[in-house]
């Protein structure tokens, strides 16, 4: 399925939501019954190793991403359970526990070609930064939902595979090694044990280790599952209860569900206002949230 195809599809009449691989179908809330549903294009459409860039359809699989990106020492820096696709995980817009070392996910897509709420392909950001102009769109919808409009094909930021990860372990303060190590990739700590990630080059691997003292580990623990929190980075060493929270970025993944916290009323106001711009029917994925 090409683009235009996609957009027909999505037509302009009447409530639609487009499904991917259903691994966080319910986040936001679920879809209003009889929601029509579409799937968006999928496959590689170009990939440019030399310019760290790679053009793909919105319902392409990460894992079939990563394994293509993969035959050139390449990756992206977006997480998703299998059968993931790359729509969807940036609709979402949950990055993975590599946030620390490589930053938010929206800063992984570069470009995006979405069908609007009245059927349209609209075009946003562009392959390279210079040639970008105006609103940036791309931010705006990574984390929407789908509510803003349905992602059909998306340019994203390649970056090299690290020649070396391993995982550490121990007793350690886990905030005292944000200031003390050199760009790990990840620090997950459940109030009494840290995990520490470090990636890159086997030297640089090795000597981080060493300031960590930890001893090396068979991977990351298992997280829990019954919800996210964002929190400032400051405020975690208050925590209690069953939880693994990534240090440094915020985010806590809780074994209950995560309490609802109210958006402020100015930042309330002004996604209404952003959906009622994008999407004055409200016919795209009804009675998902980005609130909830």
């Amino acid at each position: 399925m090409d683009l235009k195809a996609f957009a027909e599809e999505v037509g302009n009449q009447g409530p639609v939501t487009v499904v991917g691989g259903r691994t966080q179908w319910d986040v936001g809330g679920s879809v209003a019954s009889g929601t029509r549903e579409v799937r968006a294009p999928a496959g590689i459409v170009e990939f440019e190793p030399a310019e760290m860039t790679v053009r793909c359809g919105a319902g392409t699989t990460v894992a079939e991403l990563d394994a293509a990106l993969g035959e050139h020492g390449q990756c992206v820096a977006l997480a998703g359970d299998d059968g993931a696709t790359v729509g969807g995980v940036l609709a979402v817009g949950w990055s993975g526990i590599r946030r620390l070392r490589q930053g938010p996910m929206r800063d992984v897509l570069l470009e995006a070609r979405y069908v609007s709420g009245d059927g349209r392909v609209i075009k946003g950001g562009g392959p390279t930064v210079k040639n970008v102009s105006g609103f940036d769109l791309c931010r705006l919808l990574v984390g929407s939902l789908g509510t803003l409009g349905f992602l059909g094909e998306v340019v994203l930021r390649c970056r090299p595979r690290p020649a070396e990860s391993r995982w550490f372990s121990g007793a350690a303060e886990p905030f005292d090694l944000v200031q003390r190590l050199h760009q790990p990739s990840a620090i997950l700590w459940d109030g009494a044990t840290t995990w520490l990630l470090l990636e890159g080059h086997p030297a640089d691997v090795e000597a981080q280790g060493a300031i960590a003292g930890l001893a090396e580990a068979a991977g990351p623990p298992a997280m829990p599952t019954g919800g996210r929190v964002s929190m400032r980075p400051s405020e975690l060493r208050s925590l209690t209860g069953d939880f693994v929270a990534e240090i440094g970025v915020g985010v806590v993944h809780t074994a209950g569900p995560a309490p609802k916290r109210d958006l402020p009323s100015d930042v309330a106001a002004l996604n209404r206002r952003v959906k009622q711009a994008f999407d004055p029917n409200g016919r795209l994925n009804p009675g998902r949230t980005v609130a909830a």
